[in-house]
């Protein structure tokens, strides 16, 4: 994928490996994804980092209070995650935006090692329903929770699974998710968190 360039970034040299979750190692609330964007994550080597859906969550993050800035444009720019980590249950950007479960399979080890990691996380916020299903199976949810967005698990320790939809742009060119229903999740993770709602 990391051959197939945009034009606005042929010049760019593409990451084009796994990328890796980052943010607060601390963090409350974990945002599980689906993958990497072609030319977003894939291209800068961070989750949610240089397209349109990064700009969706990040502004979201930034207006609770627990990102650093709004916009996320590369692995260098200053961004800084407080109370959050974003992370997805593929590492690699799939053609067309597609996951086979034997991506899914392959990377499931590394996922599963990383959410092991952050001891501190009461809440999974899953946008879409791939990233629902990967928490869900991390957890060993019988029978398979429904996803939806705003939906609500209970899960073991206190700790809460919640469903959005994607800051993909098929659903936020569409309408079917909106800058107030995205707002309103963060509220909702932050509520079930412990976190202040921060900003506004």
């Amino acid at each position: 994928m990391a051959k197939e360039k945009k034009a606005a970034y042929r010049n760019e040299t593409y990451w084009g490996k796994p990328v890796p979750g980052w943010g607060d190692p601390g963090a409350r609330i974990v945002v599980v994804g689906l993958a990497p964007g072609a030319h977003g994550a894939n291209r800068t080597g961070r989750m949610f980092t240089g397209d349109e859906s990064g700009r969706w969550l990040y502004r979201a993050l930034w207006k609770a209070g627990w990102a650093s800035r709004a916009e996320s444009m590369g692995r260098d720019d200053g961004l800084k995650l407080k109370n959050v980590w974003v992370t997805a249950p593929v590492r690699c950007a799939p053609p067309g935006n597609q996951p086979t479960l034997q991506e899914r399979d392959n990377c499931a080890p590394f996922f599963q090692r990383e959410m092991e990691l952050l001891k501190e996380a009461r809440v999974y916020l899953a946008l879409g329903g791939f990233g629902f299903a990967a928490a869900a199976r991390f957890f060993g949810l019988r029978p398979k929770p429904q996803f939806g967005h705003g939906v609500e698990v209970v899960l073991p320790a206190g700790k809460w699974l919640i469903g959005s939809y994607h800051v993909s742009q098929q659903n936020t060119f569409t309408g079917r998710l909106t800058e107030p229903m995205l707002d309103g999740v963060i509220k909702q993770a932050a509520w079930r968190a412990g976190l202040s709602g921060g900003k506004g």
